[in-house]
């Protein structure tokens, strides 16, 4: 079976993978972890949220324009979401703003696994690749940000394989 979200992970643990999807057991494993889902349910609402953590880590950063949950966010290519710099010309000034999007899969997610992806979005503001200064960012807005990553992998191989889960 093609586990496409947890490429580049040791075969042990896709094996252990497969073992819960073939056994049905994923979704209660996710479920007995992350038992409840976050209430940040419109684009305002995840503004004030993303603007909170920025505020607490990246004061200094580059100011957001826009935060918003995007239907449109291939989930695939841009899993965590996606944080844009958009420049437009305006007479004969360059207006730069930073933009972020959040997929909207992560409506109904757990609060841990939409922290994840905002802090990961949130580095990004001070690390454009994703090298060892954005991990070390991301593991100081949260330390357990490598974990959560690969549980929000496992968690859209579940929706992948059977759909809904939250």
């Amino acid at each position: 079976m093609q586990l496409k979200y947890l490429t580049g992970y040791p075969e042990p643990v896709l094996d252990q993978v497969r073992a819960a999807i073939s056994k049905e057991t994923l979704g209660q494993f996710l479920l007995n972890k992350y038992p409840v889902t976050h209430d940040i349910k419109t684009n305002k609402a995840l503004y004030a949220y993303v603007m909170e953590l920025k505020n607490q880590y990246l004061r200094q950063s580059n100011p957001l324009s826009k935060v918003v949950y995007d239907d449109k966010l291939d989930v695939l290519h841009q899993a965590l979401g996606l944080h844009s710099y958009v420049s437009r010309v305006q007479g004969s000034k360059l207006k730069a703003k930073n933009e972020m999007r959040i997929g909207s899969v992560f409506k109904t997610t757990p609060p841990e696994f939409l922290n994840m992806i905002v802090v990961h979005e949130l580095a990004h503001l001070k690390e454009k690749d994703h090298n060892k200064a954005f991990y070390k960012l991301c593991t100081h807005m949260e330390p357990n940000y490598h974990q959560l990553e690969f549980d929000v992998r496992v968690y859209l191989t579940y929706r992948d394989v059977f759909g809904e889960l939250y």
